[in-house]
Protein backbone atom coordinates (compact mmCIF):
# COMPACT_ATOMS: atom_id res chain seq x y z
CA UNK A 1 0.00 0.00 0.00
CA UNK A 2 3.03 2.25 0.38
CA UNK A 3 3.59 5.02 -2.18
CA UNK A 4 6.69 7.21 -1.81
CA UNK A 5 5.38 9.65 -4.44
CA UNK A 6 2.24 10.56 -2.53
CA UNK A 7 1.36 14.27 -2.36
CA UNK A 8 1.80 16.15 0.90
CA UNK A 9 -1.51 16.38 2.74
CA UNK A 10 -2.46 19.95 3.63
CA UNK A 11 -5.06 21.77 5.74
CA UNK A 12 -7.68 24.05 4.23
CA UNK A 13 -5.34 26.99 4.88
CA UNK A 14 -2.57 25.33 2.87
CA UNK A 15 -0.37 24.30 5.79
CA UNK A 16 1.15 20.83 5.64
CA UNK A 17 -0.37 18.34 8.05
CA UNK A 18 1.95 16.69 10.56
CA UNK A 19 2.45 12.97 9.98
CA UNK A 20 1.10 12.16 13.44
CA UNK A 21 -1.52 13.44 15.88
CA UNK A 22 -1.87 12.00 19.37
CA UNK A 23 -5.28 12.45 21.00
CA UNK A 24 -5.48 12.03 24.78
CA UNK A 25 -8.69 12.52 26.80
CA UNK A 26 -8.15 13.66 30.39
CA UNK A 27 -10.59 13.75 33.27
CA UNK A 28 -9.04 14.55 36.67
CA UNK A 29 -5.59 13.20 35.76
CA UNK A 30 -3.44 16.11 36.96
CA UNK A 31 -0.75 13.93 38.57
CA UNK A 32 -0.07 11.83 35.48
CA UNK A 33 0.41 14.68 32.98
CA UNK A 34 4.11 15.59 33.57
CA UNK A 35 5.22 11.95 33.36
CA UNK A 36 3.03 11.29 30.33
CA UNK A 37 4.56 14.27 28.53
CA UNK A 38 8.08 13.00 29.20
CA UNK A 39 7.24 9.48 28.05
CA UNK A 40 5.70 10.69 24.77
CA UNK A 41 8.78 12.80 24.01
CA UNK A 42 11.04 9.86 24.77
CA UNK A 43 8.95 7.39 22.74
CA UNK A 44 8.95 9.53 19.58
CA UNK A 45 12.45 11.02 19.80
CA UNK A 46 13.95 8.43 17.46
CA UNK A 47 11.42 9.06 14.67
CA UNK A 48 12.64 12.62 13.92
CA UNK A 49 9.24 13.52 12.48
CA UNK A 50 6.83 16.31 13.44
CA UNK A 51 3.85 15.43 15.57
CA UNK A 52 1.15 17.13 17.59
CA UNK A 53 -0.56 16.19 20.83
CA UNK A 54 -4.18 17.16 21.44
CA UNK A 55 -5.08 16.97 25.11
CA UNK A 56 -8.85 16.96 25.67
CA UNK A 57 -9.80 18.25 29.12
CA UNK A 58 -13.14 16.52 29.60
CA UNK A 59 -14.61 18.73 32.31
CA UNK A 60 -11.93 18.08 34.93
CA UNK A 61 -12.55 19.47 38.40
CA UNK A 62 -8.98 19.22 39.68
CA UNK A 63 -5.81 20.95 38.39
CA UNK A 64 -5.69 19.00 35.13
CA UNK A 65 -6.02 22.15 33.02
CA UNK A 66 -3.29 23.92 34.99
CA UNK A 67 -0.98 20.93 34.52
CA UNK A 68 -1.68 20.91 30.79
CA UNK A 69 -0.96 24.63 30.56
CA UNK A 70 2.42 24.01 32.16
CA UNK A 71 3.19 21.51 29.42
CA UNK A 72 2.17 24.06 26.79
CA UNK A 73 4.78 26.47 28.15
CA UNK A 74 7.60 24.04 27.40
CA UNK A 75 6.30 22.09 24.40
CA UNK A 76 4.63 23.89 21.49
CA UNK A 77 3.56 20.58 19.96
CA UNK A 78 0.81 20.26 22.55
CA UNK A 79 -2.63 21.82 22.28
CA UNK A 80 -5.52 21.66 24.73
CA UNK A 81 -9.22 21.39 23.89
CA UNK A 82 -11.25 22.26 26.98
CA UNK A 83 -14.79 20.90 27.08
CA UNK A 84 -17.40 22.82 29.06
CA UNK A 85 -18.30 19.81 31.21
CA UNK A 86 -17.64 16.10 31.51
CA UNK A 87 -19.18 14.68 28.32
CA UNK A 88 -17.48 11.28 28.55
CA UNK A 89 -14.68 9.52 26.72
CA UNK A 90 -16.58 9.08 23.46
CA UNK A 91 -17.24 12.82 23.17
CA UNK A 92 -13.67 13.66 24.19
CA UNK A 93 -12.23 11.38 21.51
CA UNK A 94 -14.64 12.78 18.95
CA UNK A 95 -13.48 16.32 19.80
CA UNK A 96 -9.89 15.18 19.36
CA UNK A 97 -10.65 13.60 15.98
CA UNK A 98 -12.36 16.79 14.82
CA UNK A 99 -9.33 18.95 15.69
CA UNK A 100 -6.49 16.56 14.84
CA UNK A 101 -4.47 17.53 11.78
CA UNK A 102 -2.28 14.46 11.48
CA UNK A 103 -2.30 11.97 8.64
CA UNK A 104 -2.29 9.24 11.30
CA UNK A 105 -4.15 9.67 14.62
CA UNK A 106 -3.12 7.73 17.72
CA UNK A 107 -5.31 7.67 20.83
CA UNK A 108 -4.30 6.70 24.35
CA UNK A 109 -5.53 7.17 27.90
CA UNK A 110 -4.19 9.91 30.12
CA UNK A 111 -3.86 7.75 33.24
CA UNK A 112 -0.43 6.24 32.32
CA UNK A 113 -1.83 2.71 32.05
CA UNK A 114 -1.19 2.79 28.29
CA UNK A 115 2.55 2.89 27.54
CA UNK A 116 3.58 5.60 24.99
CA UNK A 117 6.60 3.43 24.17
CA UNK A 118 4.16 1.25 22.19
CA UNK A 119 3.26 4.08 19.79
CA UNK A 120 6.12 3.33 17.32
CA UNK A 121 4.90 -0.27 17.16
CA UNK A 122 1.44 0.92 16.08
CA UNK A 123 2.89 3.39 13.59
CA UNK A 124 4.90 0.66 11.92
CA UNK A 125 1.83 -1.54 11.51
CA UNK A 126 -0.45 1.28 10.31
CA UNK A 127 1.64 1.42 7.12
CA UNK A 128 -0.09 -1.73 5.90
CA UNK A 129 -3.59 -1.45 7.44
CA UNK A 130 -6.18 1.22 8.16
CA UNK A 131 -6.66 0.72 11.90
CA UNK A 132 -4.41 -0.80 14.56
CA UNK A 133 -5.96 -1.77 17.90
CA UNK A 134 -3.93 -2.33 21.05
CA UNK A 135 -4.29 -5.54 23.00
CA UNK A 136 -3.55 -5.40 26.74
CA UNK A 137 -2.48 -9.04 26.85
CA UNK A 138 -1.04 -8.78 30.37
CA UNK A 139 -3.58 -6.44 31.89
CA UNK A 140 -2.82 -4.97 35.30
CA UNK A 141 -6.36 -4.57 36.61
CA UNK A 142 -8.37 -6.51 39.22
CA UNK A 143 -9.71 -9.73 37.71
CA UNK A 144 -13.23 -9.81 39.17
CA UNK A 145 -14.17 -6.15 38.78
CA UNK A 146 -12.36 -5.32 35.53
CA UNK A 147 -10.70 -8.12 33.59
CA UNK A 148 -13.45 -10.75 33.75
CA UNK A 149 -16.27 -8.38 32.68
CA UNK A 150 -13.97 -7.10 29.93
CA UNK A 151 -13.31 -10.64 28.69
CA UNK A 152 -17.04 -11.31 28.49
CA UNK A 153 -17.68 -7.99 26.75
CA UNK A 154 -14.91 -8.59 24.19
CA UNK A 155 -16.29 -12.07 23.45
CA UNK A 156 -19.85 -10.76 23.10
CA UNK A 157 -18.85 -7.80 20.90
CA UNK A 158 -16.71 -10.02 18.66
CA UNK A 159 -19.52 -12.57 18.34
CA UNK A 160 -22.18 -9.94 17.63
CA UNK A 161 -20.26 -7.73 15.21
CA UNK A 162 -18.12 -10.38 13.52
CA UNK A 163 -14.95 -8.30 14.10
CA UNK A 164 -12.89 -10.51 16.38
CA UNK A 165 -10.55 -8.60 18.68
CA UNK A 166 -9.11 -9.57 22.05
CA UNK A 167 -9.44 -6.09 23.56
CA UNK A 168 -12.07 -3.66 22.31
CA UNK A 169 -11.66 -1.49 25.42
CA UNK A 170 -8.00 -0.57 24.88
CA UNK A 171 -7.83 3.15 24.06
CA UNK A 172 -4.37 2.81 22.51
CA UNK A 173 -5.19 2.66 18.80
CA UNK A 174 -3.88 4.11 15.54
CA UNK A 175 -6.09 5.27 12.69
CA UNK A 176 -5.56 6.53 9.19
CA UNK A 177 -7.04 9.96 8.80
CA UNK A 178 -9.83 9.01 6.40
CA UNK A 179 -11.11 6.47 8.91
CA UNK A 180 -11.73 9.00 11.70
CA UNK A 181 -13.04 11.61 9.27
CA UNK A 182 -16.02 9.36 8.57
CA UNK A 183 -16.73 8.33 12.17
CA UNK A 184 -19.78 9.70 13.96
CA UNK A 185 -19.56 8.84 17.64
CA UNK A 186 -22.03 9.28 20.49
CA UNK A 187 -23.09 7.48 23.66
CA UNK A 188 -20.36 4.99 24.68
CA UNK A 189 -19.47 4.03 21.12
CA UNK A 190 -15.72 4.69 21.37
CA UNK A 191 -15.07 1.06 22.33
CA UNK A 192 -16.92 -0.09 19.18
CA UNK A 193 -14.86 1.99 16.74
CA UNK A 194 -13.26 -1.06 15.04
CA UNK A 195 -16.70 -2.57 14.48
CA UNK A 196 -18.17 0.73 13.26
CA UNK A 197 -15.18 1.31 10.97
CA UNK A 198 -15.62 -2.18 9.53
CA UNK A 199 -18.70 -0.85 7.71
CA UNK A 200 -16.28 1.23 5.61
CA UNK A 201 -14.37 -1.89 4.65
CA UNK A 202 -11.23 -0.89 6.55
CA UNK A 203 -8.46 -3.35 7.30
CA UNK A 204 -7.86 -3.92 11.03
CA UNK A 205 -4.88 -5.36 12.88
CA UNK A 206 -4.32 -6.03 16.58
CA UNK A 207 -0.99 -5.77 18.37
CA UNK A 208 0.02 -6.63 21.92
CA UNK A 209 0.80 -3.58 24.05
CA UNK A 210 2.04 -3.00 27.56
CA UNK A 211 -0.42 -2.25 30.32
CA UNK A 212 0.60 -0.75 33.63
CA UNK A 213 -1.05 -0.52 37.05
CA UNK A 214 -2.81 2.73 37.78
CA UNK A 215 -0.46 5.09 39.63
CA UNK A 216 -2.71 8.07 40.31
CA UNK A 217 -6.38 8.84 40.69
CA UNK A 218 -9.13 6.27 40.52
CA UNK A 219 -10.86 4.30 37.81
CA UNK A 220 -13.98 5.77 36.19
CA UNK A 221 -15.37 2.28 35.59
CA UNK A 222 -18.70 1.41 37.24
CA UNK A 223 -21.14 -1.49 36.83
CA UNK A 224 -23.59 0.86 35.08
CA UNK A 225 -21.01 1.23 32.34
CA UNK A 226 -21.33 -2.48 31.58
CA UNK A 227 -25.08 -2.07 31.12
CA UNK A 228 -24.51 0.87 28.75
CA UNK A 229 -22.05 -1.22 26.76
CA UNK A 230 -24.69 -3.91 26.21
CA UNK A 231 -27.26 -1.34 25.11
CA UNK A 232 -24.78 0.33 22.76
CA UNK A 233 -23.88 -3.07 21.35
CA UNK A 234 -27.51 -3.52 20.29
CA UNK A 235 -27.35 -0.11 18.60
CA UNK A 236 -24.09 -0.93 16.83
CA UNK A 237 -25.40 -4.28 15.60
CA UNK A 238 -28.53 -2.65 14.23
CA UNK A 239 -26.65 0.08 12.40
CA UNK A 240 -24.03 -2.29 11.02
CA UNK A 241 -26.64 -4.67 9.65
CA UNK A 242 -29.71 -2.56 8.89
CA UNK A 243 -28.73 1.13 8.79
CA UNK A 244 -29.64 1.45 5.11
CA UNK A 245 -32.36 -1.23 5.08
CA UNK A 246 -34.49 -1.02 8.27
CA UNK A 247 -37.47 -2.60 6.50
CA UNK A 248 -35.58 -5.88 6.39
CA UNK A 249 -35.59 -6.28 10.18
CA UNK A 250 -38.85 -4.55 11.09
CA UNK A 251 -40.64 -5.92 8.04
CA UNK A 252 -39.42 -9.45 8.67
CA UNK A 253 -40.50 -9.33 12.32
CA UNK A 254 -43.80 -7.74 11.37
CA UNK A 255 -44.63 -10.26 8.67
CA UNK A 256 -43.64 -13.18 10.90
CA UNK A 257 -45.64 -12.00 13.90
CA UNK A 258 -48.58 -10.95 11.72
CA UNK A 259 -48.57 -14.33 9.97
CA UNK A 260 -48.72 -16.14 13.32
CA UNK A 261 -51.61 -13.93 14.42
CA UNK A 262 -53.38 -14.46 11.10
CA UNK A 263 -52.98 -18.22 11.34
CA UNK A 264 -54.48 -18.18 14.83
CA UNK A 265 -57.40 -16.10 13.58
CA UNK A 266 -58.05 -18.54 10.73
CA UNK A 267 -57.99 -21.40 13.22
CA UNK A 268 -60.53 -19.69 15.46
CA UNK A 269 -62.74 -18.76 12.50
CA UNK A 270 -62.71 -22.36 11.33
CA UNK A 271 -63.81 -23.45 14.80
CA UNK A 272 -66.64 -20.94 14.67
CA UNK A 273 -67.86 -21.77 11.16
CA UNK A 274 -67.23 -25.49 10.95
CA UNK A 275 -67.75 -26.64 14.53
CA UNK A 276 -70.10 -23.91 15.81
CA UNK A 277 -67.87 -23.25 18.81
CA UNK A 278 -67.92 -19.97 20.73
CA UNK A 279 -64.65 -18.07 20.34
CA UNK A 280 -65.57 -14.64 21.67
CA UNK A 281 -64.31 -15.19 25.21
CA UNK A 282 -61.16 -17.08 24.36
CA UNK A 283 -57.81 -15.46 25.31
CA UNK A 284 -56.42 -16.92 22.06
CA UNK A 285 -58.65 -14.52 20.11
CA UNK A 286 -57.21 -11.51 21.90
CA UNK A 287 -53.68 -12.84 21.36
CA UNK A 288 -54.23 -13.37 17.64
CA UNK A 289 -55.66 -9.87 17.16
CA UNK A 290 -52.75 -8.40 19.15
CA UNK A 291 -50.20 -10.24 17.00
CA UNK A 292 -51.81 -9.04 13.78
CA UNK A 293 -51.86 -5.43 14.99
CA UNK A 294 -48.26 -5.70 16.20
CA UNK A 295 -47.22 -7.10 12.84
CA UNK A 296 -48.84 -4.19 11.02
CA UNK A 297 -47.13 -1.71 13.35
CA UNK A 298 -43.70 -3.29 12.82
CA UNK A 299 -44.06 -3.18 9.05
CA UNK A 300 -45.13 0.45 9.36
CA UNK A 301 -42.04 1.17 11.51
CA UNK A 302 -39.88 -0.44 8.84
CA UNK A 303 -41.37 1.79 6.15
CA UNK A 304 -40.86 4.87 8.31
CA UNK A 305 -37.29 3.74 8.94
CA UNK A 306 -36.73 3.48 5.18
CA UNK A 307 -38.00 7.04 4.75
CA UNK A 308 -35.73 8.33 7.53
CA UNK A 309 -32.72 6.50 6.04
CA UNK A 310 -33.36 8.06 2.65
CA UNK A 311 -33.73 11.54 4.15
CA UNK A 312 -30.48 11.04 6.06
CA UNK A 313 -28.49 9.92 3.04
CA UNK A 314 -30.07 12.06 0.33
CA UNK A 315 -30.80 15.39 2.02
CA UNK A 316 -27.50 15.46 3.92
CA UNK A 317 -25.51 13.95 1.08
CA UNK A 318 -24.35 10.99 3.18
CA UNK A 319 -22.85 8.22 1.04
CA UNK A 320 -23.82 4.58 1.48
CA UNK A 321 -20.32 3.51 0.49
CA UNK A 322 -16.69 4.53 1.11
CA UNK A 323 -14.13 4.83 -1.69
CA UNK A 324 -10.59 3.72 -0.91
CA UNK A 325 -9.05 5.10 -4.11
CA UNK A 326 -9.87 5.70 -7.78
CA UNK A 327 -7.60 4.34 -10.48
CA UNK A 328 -7.80 6.30 -13.72
CA UNK A 329 -6.26 5.86 -17.15
CA UNK A 330 -2.54 6.48 -17.69
CA UNK A 331 -1.83 5.47 -14.09
CA UNK A 332 -3.39 8.60 -12.54
CA UNK A 333 -4.72 7.91 -9.06
CA UNK A 334 -7.09 9.75 -6.78
CA UNK A 335 -7.07 9.04 -3.06
CA UNK A 336 -4.34 8.02 -0.71
CA UNK A 337 -2.60 4.79 0.12
CA UNK A 338 -0.16 5.44 2.91
CA UNK A 339 -0.40 8.61 5.00
CA UNK A 340 2.16 7.49 7.55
Amino acid sequence: MSDDRRPISRDDDGQARPPLSIVIPFHNEEESIPQLHEEIVRALAARHEPYEVLAIDDGSTDRTLAALEQVLEVDSRWSVVVLRRNFGQTAALSAGFDHARGQVIVTLDGDLQNDPADIPKLLELIKTVDLVSGWRADRKDPFVSRRFPSMLANWLISLTTGIRLHDYGCTLKAYRRDVVENLRLYGELHRFIPAIASWMGVSIAEVKTHHRPRQFGRSKYTISRTIRVVLDLITVKFFLSFMTKPIQIFGLLGVTIGAIGGALLLYLISLKLLMAQQIGGRPLLLLSVLLVLLGVQLVGMGLLGEMVARVYHEVHGKPIYMIKRIIRGQGERSGRDDPS
